[in-house]
């Protein structure tokens, strides 16, 4: 997997809860690009004109239907079967909740087999 990481990125919040985060977001796309020849990781963010940061992780590993977008932030919600990717179904889930502590929100835009990438704010 070929990782892009853009420099200097700066959270404010509880240091642990905010690990999990990356981990969840970035174990997704690590799974999610196993299967392409050579997955690409992206991490990064944009300054919007009032200072407002989002960050991204964008992948481009298996993708998902954006029509269930919304619904994949529930628990247990999988939409690739656990013999395809492994996991539990409560990643997203967790990292909604903390990313919604931190006063923030979360997001994914994808398309089958073109990759996903998932946005977040925090302290909006």
């Amino acid at each position: 997997v070929e990782f892009s990481i853009a420099p200097d990125l700066v959270v404010d919040g509880d240091r642990t809860l905010l690990r999990l985060v990356l981990q969840n977001l970035l174990g997704n796309a690590f799974k999610f690009t196993g299967r392409v020849a050579v997955g690409k990781i992206e991490v990064g963010a944009a300054h919007d004109a009032q200072g407002r940061t989002t960050y991204r992780v964008r992948d481009n590993g298996a993708g998902f239907d954006p029509r269930f977008a919304d619904k994949m932030f529930g628990l247990f919600q999988r939409f690739h079967s656990a013999n395809e990717f492994p996991g539990t179904g409560v990643g997203l889930a967790t990292v909604q909740r903390i990313v919604g502590k931190h006063g923030g929100r979360i997001w994914a835009e994808s398309q089958p087999g073109e990759g996903a990438t998932f946005y977040f704010t925090l302290w909006e």
